[in-house]
């Protein structure tokens, strides 16, 4: 994936992430938390072309809850036509918990991989060891789940590399390049090229960026081949001095930018065709 890619006109995948396992509704009330709630957005969500949604599940009182996930995959299934459902691994837990969003009946299509340990918040740390990596890479093989690589600063991409040598991934690659405050790379254009360079080859990259760095840096993304995801998991503002009214209009504003700069949405069987997944 590279700029040619932009211009050999690559259909665009967007992904929507709509909850998060940090904030809640006391930073905008129109993040949804319960499983009916989350599915309600995730459709009108499809309906305005996200192929993919990034889940989390959380409990009654709106905290993460891996245990949840089972839940939010039902409401969602139920709801939506055919988007596809990616999993988090991700979070503050143990293996045994992060290991949860691949072991829903059926599995989902897709779950995220965290490269790395990174720094939330002055007394918060997310671990995460190789071997967590290892075995989370190896199950997702052995039940056919596609990982997107989650890099959150540069250095990770190094652990991309060490898995496909250690031959615990598929090609395409499916790699998410984390832009923002705490430990992700810092969010300037350069670092997005400088990433993009270094990838692996056959990958295909998407972008993650936080806050105020989501739409120039998703648009970024666009222009250079990748994919986007937006949501209010990363950016709960439609504008500097208004939240977003829902997800669905975070997505429908990236798909107005991307039409005019040539790139078509991506079904989610065309999204499943570039990505590889079966």
């Amino acid at each position: 994936m590279a700029y040619e890619d932009y211009h050999d006109n690559e259909k665009l995948i967007v992904t929507v992430a709509t909850t998060g396992g940090v904030h809640g509704k006391d930073a905008n009330p129109n993040l949804p938390e319960q499983p009916e709630e989350i599915a309600a957005d995730v459709r009108a969500c499809e309906e305005l072309g996200a192929s993919i949604v990034h889940v989390h599940g959380r409990d009654e009182h709106g905290e993460n809850d891996a245990s949840r996930l089972q839940d939010v995959n039902d409401a969602i299934s139920d709801r939506c036509d055919d988007i596809i459902i990616q999993n988090t691994t991700g979070g503050q837990g143990p293996i045994e918990e992060r290991i949860e969003g691949i072991r829903t009946d059926p599995p989902p299509e897709m779950a995220s991989l965290d490269l790395g340990p990174f720094k939330r918040d002055r007394h918060i740390i997310t671990e995460h060891t190789r071997q967590n990596i290892e075995t989370l890479a190896l199950e997702m093989r052995e039940r056919g789940i596609k990982p997107e690589l989650e890099v959150f600063n540069g250095g990770q991409l190094n652990e991309a590399f060490r898995l496909i040598e250690k031959g615990l991934l598929e090609p395409p690659y499916y790699v998410n390049l984390i832009f923002g405050g705490s430990a992700f790379t810092i969010p300037r254009p350069k670092n997005v090229v400088n990433l993009v360079d270094n990838l692996p080859p056959t990958a295909e990259f998407n972008v993650l960026a936080t806050g105020a760095h989501q739409i120039p840096l998703t648009t970024l993304s666009i222009l250079l081949g990748g994919h986007i995801r937006v949501g209010l998991e990363d950016n709960l503002y439609y504008a500097e001095d208004r939240l977003a009214r829902s997800n669905a209009e975070l997505v429908e504003r990236a798909v107005e930018i991307a039409e005019p700069l040539g790139r078509d949405i991506a079904t989610p069987d065309e999204a499943r065709e570039i990505l590889g997944i079966a």
